[in-house]
């Protein structure tokens, strides 16, 4: 990281939210209005290499972004969003190498539940710009923030470390299309609220 606050500390909550509350509309819209397309994809989801290899390579190079080599020139924004890792820092070298010889070899030999560990890798590392954007504001409902971070963070460690739950959770969501319809629902409602807050009380935070 170079000198001065990093990135995500500069994120405003009213612009973050507005962002989380603009993907979470176009998702669960999606979601409730071509349930049928959506439902059989979930179904195959865990399976889809193509996707998996998507996801994990959106979620690799995210956090490689965060350990990466602070370099000058016209590759210096490549160490923009570099963190202090405090006394783990002395392993950034090490992390600069290993992360995409993982990655490759992720994609490369596991071909079981690949989409849903990348999944769980970019909700963790979604989760902590969030979290950065409502870190000690006091807007109203600034709660819903760390509300859906948390819940971004639980998921992503249950789909890296035991990906079958998402196997067995959208088996569940999908055993009937008015149980995917209510929950697409509930998500499109806190979705809704998230964008709203960011157009009105969030502003100015």
């Amino acid at each position: 990281m170079n000198g001065g606050p990093h990135p995500y500390q500069e994120l405003s909550l009213s612009m973050t939210g507005m962002v989380l509350g603009i993907v979470l509309t176009a998702l669960y819209a999606f979601c409730l209005f071509k349930s049928e397309a959506l439902m059989a994809w979930a179904k195959k989801a865990h399976r889809n290499h193509q996707a998996g290899t998507y996801a994990m390579a959106v979620g690799m190079v995210w956090f490689w972004l965060l350990v990466a080599p602070n370099v000058k020139g016209s590759l210096s924004f490549m160490g923009s969003l570099s963190m202090d890792l405090g006394e783990f820092t002395k392993l950034k070298p090490y992390l600069q190498l290993g992360v995409p010889l993982f990655c490759v070899g992720m994609i490369m030999y596991v071909r079981e539940f690949l989409f849903v560990r990348g999944l769980g890798l970019c909700l963790l590392m979604a989760a902590a710009p969030i979290l950065y954007a409502a870190d000690f504001e006091t807007a109203p409902m600034r709660g819903l923030m760390p509300l859906v971070a948390y819940g971004m963070i639980i998921k992503g460690l249950f789909y890296v470390g035991m990906p079958y739950l998402f196997r067995d959770g959208v088996s569940w969501a999908t055993a009937t299309k008015g149980r995917w319809k209510v929950l697409s629902s509930t998500g499109l409602a806190l979705a809704l609220v998230i964008l709203g807050c960011s157009l009105t009380v969030w502003r100015g935070y």
